[in-house]
């Protein structure tokens, strides 16, 4: 540590001390004001005169008044202990903003990692913020957030961009071919729709993102699927295949190759690559575009402060934070 540096830091601890010391000129009534023993104020001040190598105080009367030297020193004392009040009013103003509440409207299938993980960044850092969570099929969540019971829609395919809806991708991933372990298949690494066409199919109901998905590759493939059960979640969906009641397309288990599922009673599933040049989702966020001071505004063109800090640490950070997680889902 260099010499100025280190009189630095012995210095800082002082200056609140100098200061006060200044307006009262009276060491018992400093010791007063700051809630501190008189022999404390006595001793800082002998602590900084010795860094400083000159007398801060000089004698008068009953009394002390600042030397030369500290009147010199007094207004940087000053303008260094206002500045760090900024400071201080600074984050307190964005710990008061972020006690606030953001109403997040996600499908199903992103509550098990990206919004945990989305959600748990941004904790880190505004611990007092609290999340409003409501989850179901795509088309519902935008609803919310049109409706402005949602700040932030979470949804795959992204959102189409509209004169009050904002939205931006986040990551990309696979969809697969969700089949029976014992399907003559199952060993497969990749396969064409036209081979499973005459097969039972597990759908996602109507309303859901995966639904569209799922409706434009078999369009794209020139096949109507034999459409056995419609599932309200993914879990459901995989539970059906793994009884072997058809076949799925769905978002990969995160659980690497192999058999997946109970695997009890002829139970378990596999999931085979799709050669579909649509065989992906594309997840993305959505929000509100906001005109005006609305009621419960940050004064950042009427959205609230919370929500507005979140939402540009997902659209900043978003990728990276669940870059791990893409790739174990990859």
């Amino acid at each position: 540590m260099d010499p100025d540096h280190k009189q630095l830091v012995q210095l800082l601890p002082l200056l609140p001390i100098l200061s006060e010391l200044a307006r009262t000129e009276h060491v018992t009534a400093t010791a007063e004001l700051l809630g501190v023993p008189q022999s404390t104020v006595s001793r800082a001040l002998a602590r900084a005169g010795a860094v400083v190598g000159a007398e801060l105080l000089v004698r008068d009367g009953r009394g002390v008044r600042l030397s030369a030297a500290a009147r010199m020193l007094l207004p940087h004392v000053d303008a260094a202990l206002a500045e760090f009040r900024r400071g201080l009013d600074q984050v307190r103003q964005e710990q008061d903003a972020v006690r606030g509440r953001i109403a997040v409207s996600f499908q199903h299938t992103f509550g098990e990692a990206t919004l945990p993980v989305l959600i748990g960044a941004f904790r880190e850092r505004h611990p007092l913020t609290a999340f409003e969570l409501s989850q179901g099929a795509r088309a519902a969540c935008l609803d919310e957030l049109a409706a402005g019971d949602a700040d932030i829609a979470l949804t795959a395919p992204v959102a189409t961009p509209g004169r009050e809806l904002a939205s931006a991708a986040l990551y990309r991933e696979p969809l697969r071919l969700v089949l029976h372990h014992q399907h003559p298949a199952a060993g497969r690494k990749r396969l064409r729709l036209e081979e499973l066409k005459h097969e039972p199919f597990v759908a996602m109901g109507s309303g859901y993102g995966l639904r569209s998905l799922t409706d434009a590759i078999f369009r794209d493939a020139g096949i109507r699927p034999r459409t056995a059960f419609e599932s309200q979640d993914t879990h459901t969906a995989r539970g059906l295949v793994s009884a072997g009641l058809g076949y799925s397309i769905l978002p990969p288990g995160g659980l690497g190759p192999g058999i997946h599922g109970p695997q009890g009673a002829g139970l378990g599933w596999v999931e085979v690559a799709i050669q579909s040049r649509l065989a992906y989702r594309e997840i993305g966020i959505a929000w509100r575009e906001r005109s005006g001071a609305g009621k419960g505004s940050g004064g950042h063109g009427g959205e609230a402060e919370p929500v507005r800090l979140f939402r540009e640490m997902v659209l900043a950070e978003g990728p990276e934070l669940l870059a791990g997680f893409i790739k174990g889902r990859g």
